[in-house]
């Protein structure tokens, strides 16, 4: 009984080929290919691509009758005017590829035996350029250097980094894999006027980079700096007031005591 079962078993695995997913990552508007690594469809065979949780059928092909099927209506049109099938491999091409292709791809190619492959397919949003502006910051000490600091933003990403760079230097950097999160940004100190800085943001498969425009590092440093010279000169002004009041009163003193002694009369002996 028990040798029966193996071989039963072993008869089920040889009809039956499973294969590991492969994982396919994309840009948002290109194309791309799964392969069914067939060289051609024989002659009684029966393909059918299936998307998604719920295997939705959006492509089959009957050999046996030379038919070619593509359901591009399933999941609200979402595979409308995108797919194409090679009727001599099976292979299955996504255009004009959009996030909401993200997802499971699986194909059967059914005969005498039955073989499945399974594709992973993460499609990825392109990436804005980042911005980079100044804050900033007042504070009481006039001992700091500087108070202004860099920001670096991006708007509506989701699953991606971003760094600030020194050169090929990494300095800091941030990772958002929440798809709910549609925007981050990450401070830099404004250090010098050095053009060797610059904010990446990055997925796995492209970036985009902001390089530092030196003149937001000037302003900042000005601005700064004009702080600290109007403190500097309304303190001036002041001691110049204080020290004119001074010597005012001083003056006066001197006077009213020259004018007593003049008035005081002398004594004759």
């Amino acid at each position: 009984m028990f040798l029966k079962f193996v071989f039963l078993s072993f008869c089920f695995t040889s009809l039956v080929g499973v294969f590991g997913d492969e994982v396919k990552s994309v840009m948002e508007g290109d194309s791309v290919t799964l392969h069914t690594n067939i060289t051609e469809i024989k002659r009684d065979d029966v393909m059918e691509w299936r998307f998604g949780r719920q295997t939705s059928t959006i492509a089959k092909i009957i050999n046996g009758i030379n038919q070619v099927s593509v359901y591009a209506d399933v999941l609200d049109g979402r595979f409308r005017d995108r797919l194409q099938v090679n009727n001599q491999t099976g292979d299955l091409t996504i255009t004009n590829i959009t996030t909401q292709h993200t997802g499971d791809y699986n194909v059967t190619i059914t005969s005498a035996t039955e073989i499945s492959h399974r594709f992973n397919v993460i499609v990825y949003a392109r990436l804005p350029v980042p911005v980079i502006t100044t804050q900033n910051s007042s504070s009481s000490s006039s001992s700091s250097a500087s108070n202004c600091s860099l920001l670096c933003s991006v708007l509506n990403v989701r699953d991606v980094s971003l760094s600030w760079y020194k050169g090929n230097s990494l300095l800091s950097i941030i990772s958002v894999s929440d798809l709910n999160i549609s925007s981050i940004s990450l401070h830099l100190k404004c250090l010098n006027h050095d053009d060797s800085y610059s904010c990446v943001v990055n997925n796995p498969i492209s970036n985009q980079t902001q390089h530092l425009n030196t003149d937001l590092c000037q302003k900042c440093s000005d601005c700064v700096c004009c702080c600290y010279v109007l403190e500097a000169m309304v303190r001036l002004v002041i001691s110049a007031v204080v020290g004119v009041a001074t010597v005012a009163v001083l003056v006066n003193e001197i006077r009213d005591k020259q004018k007593k002694i003049s008035q005081t009369p002398l004594d004759h002996h």
